[in-house]
């Protein structure tokens, strides 16, 4: 079964059966589970629009017609903004004043992939409670439709894009004069998606030289599009050829963010936010917020500024709620997205690199002097695909208690902390996988940690 229904939207490969895949009929009842929510929420006529953005993927055109019509045969007013970011989609929702919005991706997963992610009025993913609310609404049916004299209207609007560039340029950390002023020359991997459709206007508007690879936004991905080391060797062989000050990776919707240095050496995603952060606690001091599963880089960086770091759950939801919470003035996940209050509270690349830029622009550095400045961890990456029989709380209960003599938080499955290093495994949101983090002071002893508990799973089974 490749069909995940979650709290934070629906996800699966396009095609076959229903129930089993993405497929018009599944997004039909999800969306209008979704429209039934929204309208309960609605609170006079100016409130009942949706705003709907997608990513390149091949199946986008697909599955937004039945989205937009479907939201139609609610009575609710669609704003279809296209080709666009995540973030842009997120900003747009608050820039209309629309009851919320749907974005067409499935992130980083395989082009056979797609996504219904939904976002509540202020342009933030759904909480916890609304996400289970649209569930139990799906499942039952409980919904009706509009009358002939009541349906929704549709509208297309391309301006978002433009709009959503001037808000970065307007942020007061992003130095436009001083990123303009060191002449940055920048190589691109859009993974064919729509960063090859905003990110050269913003670096243009940034007045930074660009070489963009796979631009074109045809969803037919030239590579695995997880913005990791192992799926980036055609971008690090380019960088190698000492053409460049910075190299840029986007995933598909352009959330998540991971930079190459100008040796063709990765800056490392996990570092990402914890650079940014670093910039930003420069200028403005304060707390920051990650998720479980990001470095300790951060905590160490936040501390050396005075502030105080909080982990939250995975899912950006509850890392912007923990933000909000906090008082954080920099956020985030350590798979490369930056969540900076000043503009939103969600990822977003474009925010990244402006910020990041300003950094290099103010310290004259190279990025590879940038990086050796940060406390220097090694997080490895595994997981262990799920069968049906898996009992995955009864695995993760008896992991607590055999490592009951360490620190334990269990908020968001279960991470242990050791003196030097940690392990977080936890069910994952978007597959049916258990993923296994794990980090240390070397590459080799954090995946052997990871490997160690994946042993004491596979023994459990």
């Amino acid at each position: 079964m490749t069909l995940i229904k979650s709290i934070s939207g629906i996800r699966g490969t396009i095609g076959g059966p229903t129930g089993d895949t993405l497929n018009p009929l599944d997004i039909v009842k999800f969306t209008t589970a979704y429209a039934t929510l929204m309208k309960r929420r609605a609170t006079g006529e100016g409130r009942k629009k949706i705003v709907v953005g997608r990513d390149a993927r091949i199946s986008g055109d697909m599955v937004r017609n039945v989205v937009c019509g479907t939201l139609m045969g609610m009575g609710l007013y669609v704003i279809d903004i296209d080709l666009a970011t995540t973030p842009t989609t997120e900003l747009a929702v608050r820039w209309t004043g629309a009851l919320g919005g749907i974005i067409i991706t499935a992130s980083h997963n395989p082009r056979q992939w797609n996504a219904l992610k939904l976002l509540n009025s202020e342009g933030e993913f759904l909480t916890k409670d609304d996400g289970n609310e649209v569930l139990s609404i799906a499942e039952k049916e409980d919904f009706d439709y509009a009358d002939v004299d009541s349906l929704g209207s549709y509208t297309r609007d391309d301006s978002f894009n433009q709009r959503h560039i001037e808000s970065v340029l307007d942020l007061k950390l992003a130095d436009v004069d001083a990123i303009r002023n060191a002449k940055f020359k920048v190589c691109v991997d859009a993974i064919n998606s729509v960063g090859g459709i905003i990110l050269p206007d913003l670096l243009k508007a940034l007045g930074v030289e660009y070489t963009i690879l796979n631009s074109t936004a045809n969803g037919d991905f030239a590579h695995n599009p997880e913005p990791l080391e192992k799926n980036l060797q055609g971008i690090m062989d380019e960088m190698r050829s000492g053409k460049y000050n910075l190299g840029i990776v986007v995933d598909p919707d352009v959330d998540r963010l991971a930079f190459i240095c100008e040796n063709g050496e990765m800056f490392g995603e996990e570092y990402t936010l914890v650079s940014v952060a670093d910039y930003v606690l420069q200028h403005t001091p304060g707390n920051t917020v990650s998720n479980l599963s990001s470095t300790r880089a951060l905590r160490d960086v936040t501390e050396r500024h005075g502030g105080t770091y909080t982990a939250a759950a995975v899912g950006e939801v509850n890392v912007t709620t923990k933000m909000k919470e906090v008082g954080a003035v920099i956020g985030g996940e350590g798979n490369g997205g930056v969540i900076y209050p000043e503009s939103h509270y969600g990822r977003d690349a474009l925010v990244g690199i402006a910020l990041f830029l300003s950094s290099l622009a103010h310290k004259k550095c190279t990025a590879s002097e940038l990086r050796a400045t940060f406390p220097n961890y090694f997080i490895a990456k595994n997981r262990i695909d799920l069968t049906p029989s898996t009992d995955i709380d009864a695995i993760l209960e008896k992991v607590k208690e055999m490592y009951a003599s360490e620190k334990i938080t269990d908020i968001d499955g279960v991470k242990i902390d050791f003196p030097d290093k940690w392990v977080h495994l936890r069910k994952s949101n978007t597959e049916p996988i258990i993923r296994v983090y794990s980090e240390a002071a070397t590459m080799e002893e954090a995946d052997a940690l990871g490997k160690k508990l994946m042993q004491v799973v596979y023994d459990m089974q």
